[in-house]
């Protein structure tokens, strides 16, 4: 098991040889190796001196350190500066990563169902529109009344494909509804009642 308090000794003069300035060497010398772990070389910051942190951060420095330790580590390092200098510090880091990484993944999976969801209703609304476009006659009542009937069942074989899961694609279903009754000068919520009648019947 690698001692990373002793690689960090060995290497720490070679890294103040290759830096100015007295917050880097003051953040280098207030910081705790505490773990080399998964490629990441950890280095904890006391809580006192989170200000120092930065320091070590900053491009050249990162890279100095990586090479340092890497070199006594025979490895590819990866610096991860944290706040506190404890074991325990770093498993509340590693919590913050894994609840970040799955925002971010729930963040790409909302996105990627609002994109189909839109594209899926976004079609569904230009179908009914050239529909519309194609009916003969368009202005008499028995021919909008066989428009009304063949839009329902586009609608309602598109919600029972793409089911409303979200707000996103809750307000898309509601155009493609409104656009309906603009279409039949029929209440919009009567024309949502057809759909649902029809979803049902399959």
């Amino acid at each position: 098991m690698v001692d990373v308090a002793e690689v960090w000794s060995e290497a720490l003069p070679a890294i103040k040889d290759g830096v100015t300035g007295v917050g880097v060497w003051t953040a280098l010398n207030v910081s705790v190796a505490i773990k080399y772990e998964d490629g990441f070389f950890v280095v904890g910051v006391p809580y006192r001196d989170q200000e120092l942190a930065g320091h070590l951060r900053l491009p050249q420095t990162k890279r100095l350190i990586e090479h340092e330790v890497g070199i006594r580590l025979n490895a590819k390092v990866n610096l991860r500066v944290i706040e506190g200098t404890e074991a325990a510090d770093w498993e509340t880091e590693k919590r913050r990563d894994a609840e970040k990484r799955r925002l971010q993944e729930q963040a790409v999976a909302r996105a990627r169902a609002e994109v189909a969801a839109g594209t899926s209703w976004d079609s569904v609304y230009e179908q009914l529109s050239r529909k519309f476009a194609a009916t003969p006659n368009r202005s008499l009542p028995q021919n909008r009344a066989q428009f009304f009937m063949e839009a329902i069942d586009l609608v309602a074989e598109a919600l029972s494909k793409t089911p409303v899961a979200d707000d996103f694609a809750e307000r898309q279903y509601a155009r493609c509804l409104e656009r309906i009754s603009q279409y039949t000068e029929l209440p919009s919520t009567l024309v949502a009642v057809k759909v649902l009648e029809r979803t049902f019947q399959g």
